[in-house]
C-alpha cells in the first residue's frame, strides 16, 4: 500500500473507483441534454445571434459604424482584443506549465480550461479582422512570397508579430488540446450504443488502443508540447503588449509592459477558469472531481498575479513622476483623476483590493465568495485594458483634438456578441466532449483520493484492462 500523507487535502472525495470516474464523466456526454444546460444554451444562441447581426452590419456599412474618431483610434476594439487574448492564457498555464512541474491539482481542470483557450483566442481574433474593414484582404498580413509584386508586410509593425504569436498559440494549444481528449474519446467510443455516436467517437479518437507502447507515446507527446507550449504562454501577451510598449505614446511606451501585461493575462485567466468551473462542477454534478482544494489553489494563483498587477499600477505612476517628463505625469493625472476617473478606480477596485480578501482561508474556500470574486477580476481586468487604451489617446499633446470616446450600439453589439460565441461554443464542448480528463483523474486516484485503495475484488473487475495499463504506464513513466 502506497503512504498516503495526512496533510494534503485529497483531490477526488467520496471514494470513487476508477469505474466511478467513467461512469460520472461519461454521463453528460451519454444523457439527453438536461434543462439547465439547455437554457444556458439558448441564451448563448441569442448572443450569438447579435453577434452575427454586428458583424454584418460592421462589414457592410463599414468601420464607421464603429464610435471611433481620429484621437482614439480602434480602443473598443483592441480592449476587447487584449481581454479575450488573456482570458486564453490560463488554459495553456495550466495545462503546460503545471504538467512540467507534475501539479496533481491540474488534472480536473485541464481539460475545460485548454478548450477556453482556444474559444478564448478565437473570440479574440475576430476584432483584429473585423477592424481590417475588408476581412477578405486578410491574407495580406502574411508574408507571402512576393504575391503582391514589391509590396510585402511592413515586419516593425507589432500588430504583424500578433499574427504569428496568436496563430502559433492557437495551433499548439489546439493540438494539446485533442491529443489530450484521444485517450478519453475512446473510452466513449466503447461505450457509446448509437451508431452515429459510435462512429464520431471512434473517428475522434484515431484507433487508440490503450496498449503500454501508445500510453507512453502520449506521454512522451504531451511532455514535448508542454515544452512548447510553456514559452507560448510567456511570449503571445508580450508581443500584445508591444503593440503598446513600442509606441511613443504618453502612458504607453514604458518596460514594465511585458510581465506585467503577462501576470494580468494570467491573473484574468484563471479567473475566468474559475467562474467556468464552478457553474460547471454545480451542473454536472462534478463535485468530487474539482473540489475545494482545486479552488484553493487556483485561488492562490490568482492572489499572486493580482499582487503583482497592483504592484505595476503603482511602479507605473512612480515612474512617471521619477522620469520629469511632464506629459508622461499628465497621462497619469489624467488617468486617475479626469474624466474617465471612474474606469480608473473601478480598476483598482476590482483588481488590486478584491482578490486581496483571497489571504484569508474562509473566503478563499467559499465558493460563493470566489465566483463572486471571479467576476469582478474580469470586469476589473476589462476596465485595465480600457483605461491604458483610451486614458492615453483621447488626450494627446493638442488640447485642440482632445475629445471624449464612448462606444456605439454596433461596438457593444459585437462584444456581448463575442461573449455569445464564446458561451455557445463552451457550452457544446461541455455537452459532447467529456469536460473532465478521465485518464489523468485514474492516474492520481491512488495517492490522492480519500480512500486509501486496497484492491478489492470490486475494484479488480473495474480495473480494466486500458485503466491497468494506464495507471501502470503512468507510473513507470514517473
Amino acid at each position: 500500500m502506497q503512504h498516503v500523507s495526512p496533510i494534503r487535502e485529497p483531490l477526488v472525495t467520496g471514494g470513487k473507483t476508477y469505474h466511478d470516474i467513467t461512469e460520472d464523466v461519461c454521463r453528460q456526454v451519454e444523457a439527453k441534454p438536461n434543462v439547465r444546460w439547455a437554457a444556458a444554451f439558448a441564451v448563448s444562441l441569442v448572443g450569438l445571434a447579435i453577434f452575427f447581426y454586428s458583424v454584418y452590419r460592421t462589414l457592410w456599412y463599414g468601420i464607421g459604424e464603429w464610435g471611433l474618431n481620429k484621437t482614439v483610434g480602434w480602443a473598443w476594439d483592441i480592449t476587447n482584443f487584449v481581454w479575450w487574448v488573456g482570458i486564453g492564457h490560463a488554459g495553456t498555464l495550466i495545462s503546460a506549465i503545471l504538467l512540467l512541474f507534475r501539479q496533481k491539482w491540474r488534472t480536473s481542470i485541464n481539460r475545460a480550461a485548454e478548450a477556453m483557450t482556444i474559444f478564448a483566442v478565437i473570440c479574440a481574433a475576430m476584432f483584429p479582422v473585423l477592424h481590417m474593414g475588408r476581412p477578405w484582404l486578410a491574407y495580406w498580413v502574411l508574408p507571402l512570397p512576393n504575391t503582391f509584386g514589391s509590396l510585402w508586410v511592413n515586419f516593425n509593425s507589432p500588430l504583424l508579430w500578433d499574427v504569428f504569436a496568436i496563430s502559433t498559440y492557437f495551433s499548439v494549444s489546439l493540438v494539446f488540446w485533442y491529443i489530450g481528449l484521444i485517450p478519453d474519446f475512446a473510452t466513449i467510443r466503447d461505450r457509446a450504443t448509437g451508431p452515429i455516436a459510435k462512429r464520431a467517437y471512434a473517428l475522434l479518437s484515431m484507433g487508440w488502443t490503450g496498449s503500454a507502447k501508445a500510453w507512453s507515446r502520449y506521454e512522451t507527446v504531451s511532455l514535448i508540447l508542454a515544452g512548447l507550449a510553456t514559452p507560448l504562454v510567456l511570449s503571445v501577451h508580450t508581443i500584445v503588449s508591444f503593440d503598446f510598449a513600442t509606441s511613443v505614446i504618453p502612458g504607453w511606451h514604458t518596460t514594465i509592459f511585458p510581465p506585467y501585461f503577462v501576470a494580468g493575462a494570467i491573473f484574468s485567466g484563471f479567473a475566468m477558469v474559475l467562474t467556468l468551473m464552478i457553474i460547471t462542477r454545480k451542473v454536472f454534478k462534478l463535485e468530487d472531481y474539482i473540489t475545494l482544494e482545486h479552488v484553493e489553489s487556483m485561488n492562490k494563483v490568482i492572489i499572486l498575479t493580482g499582487s503583482i498587477v497592483g504592484i505595476a499600477y503603482t511602479t507605473e505612476f512612480f515612474i512617471a513622476w521619477y522620469s520629469g517628463v511632464e506629459y508622461e505625469q499628465y497621462a497619469f493625472i489624467n488617468r486617475a483623476f479626469g474624466p474617465y476617473w471612474w474606469a480608473y478606480w473601478s480598476m483598482m477596485t476590482c483588481n488590486v483590493i478584491t482578490p486581496q480578501l483571497f489571504w484569508i482561508r474562509k473566503i478563499r474556500r467559499s465558493l460563493t465568495a470566489t465566483f463572486i470574486i471571479s467576476i469582478f477580476v474580469n470586469i476589473g481586468m476589462w476596465f485595465e485594458r480600457f483605461v491604458i487604451i483610451v486614458t492615453s489617446l483621447h488626450r494627446d499633446y493638442l488640447p485642440s483634438s482632445w475629445a471624449m470616446f464612448s462606444p456605439t450600439i454596433i461596438d457593444i453589439g459585437v462584444y456581448v456578441g463575442t461573449i455569445g460565441l464564446f458561451f455557445t461554443l463552451f457550452l457544446l464542448f461541455a455537452k459532447f466532449f467529456p469536460v473532465v480528463n478521465m485518464a489523468e483523474v485514474k492516474h492520481i486516484l491512488k495517492s490522492s483520493s480519500e480512500v486509501k485503495h486496497h484492491h478489492s475484488s470490486h475494484a479488480k473487475s473495474m480495473h480494466g484492462t486500458s485503466s491497468e495499463s494506464n495507471t501502470n504506464t503512468h507510473h513507470s513513466n514517473e
